[in-house]
């Protein structure tokens, strides 16, 4: 295996320039770096990373910790970070911890004993409840979650804003009794049920909430046994991809037929959404974008620690489909 002094002597530079390379192409002149790089390649050199870590007290690593993989939300965000992570020569771990606060804990632990560069992550409510920076000796950048004051780097959707639109939605279509299954573990479900009252109140409607375990299960669960009642909501609006993909499942045991028996909305632009067989109206979120502008922000942090925290808010786009139809055919 080739060794740094290998690579200098082809490149008949000093080691120093060879380790400035690696660790600062920047800093390079371009023609040297380019001497260099040709000399690794033709070399088959591979850095030591353990031993570089020692030296900088730190490791070339990202973390990325979301709250449900099974979300395709999160699949989308850990896309766009990774893609980041590897144009940006860094490592990148991804770690799921199941909406549970003291795996969330364990995992910000492991990123500290890892020497992480920095943190991306999705924080449970109890979780952020009892976060502070200066616990943890890497910069954080939360995503999807995060209180008012909570004094890192956020990238959230305007959650409020978008409930509201589909809630509005919905109204226009002719539908009253709207009931909301919405996570229980999350900023994000009290902002979206906060948007989703607010629609109604303005039209002397009273909200039917139902907070629950953010998962596919549930969903089905709590839409089943709203379908069974002879009085039931005549819409259901879901918080989420995942509880929008259990009452659909639900629906479709019950043999009822959305629209015309009931209306159905939700949460995340996902493909099966879009199904001849499903149709459904949806808030399409930038998922992409988010992952993305977390990586960035995290990027920007770790060369300059001291800036002041940034909120970046993200809109969605309110996706109309047979599913809202109102009962008369109303399409809102």
């Amino acid at each position: 295996m080739s060794s740094i002094k290998d690579v200098a002597a082809k490149a008949g530079v000093s080691t120093t320039t060879v380790s400035r390379v690696l660790s600062q192409p920047q800093a390079v002149r371009p023609a040297l770096r380019a001497q260099v790089e040709e000399a690794i390649a033709a070399l088959g050199y591979r850095p030591n990373l353990a031993a570089r870590r020692l030296r900088q007290q730190r490791a070339s690593l990202l973390g990325l910790i979301v709250s449900d993989i099974r979300s395709p939300f999160f699949t989308d965000v850990g896309r766009a970070v990774e893609d980041m992570a590897y144009r940006h020569g860094l490592r990148l771990i991804l770690c799921n911890t199941d909406e549970n606060p003291e795996k969330e804990h364990s995992y910000l632990q492991l990123m500290a004993d890892e020497q992480a560069s920095g943190v991306i992550y999705s924080p449970t409510l109890d979780g952020l409840r009892r976060f502070r920076a200066s616990d943890w000796p890497f910069p954080v950048v939360m995503v999807d979650r995060a209180l008012p004051d909570t004094p890192v780097d956020r990238v959230l959707l305007d959650n409020a804003a978008a409930a509201r639109q589909l809630t509005e939605h919905l109204l226009a279509a002719g539908y009253r009794r709207i009931a909301l299954l919405v996570g229980h573990q999350s900023t994000t479900g009290q902002e979206r049920q906060a948007g989703y009252e607010a629609a109604l109140q303005a039209r002397g409607l009273s909200p039917e909430v139902h907070r629950v375990a953010p998962t596919r299960e549930a969903g089905t669960q709590v839409a089943a046994a709203l379908l069974a009642q002879a009085d039931g909501p005549d819409a259901l609006l879901a918080s989420n991809g995942l509880l929008l993909m259990g009452a659909v499942q639900a629906l479709q045991a019950a043999g009822k037929r959305s629209p015309g028996q009931i209306g159905l909305a939700g949460f995340d632009n996902n493909d099966w959404t879009a199904l001849p067989s499903v149709d459904v109206t949806v808030i399409a979120q930038p998922t992409y974008d988010i992952g993305r502008t977390a990586a960035e922000l995290m990027l920007q942090r770790m060369d300059d620690p001291d800036r002041p925290a940034r909120k970046v808010v993200l809109e969605g786009q309110l996706v109309i489909r047979g599913s809202s139809r109102g009962p008369d055919g109303v399409r809102g």
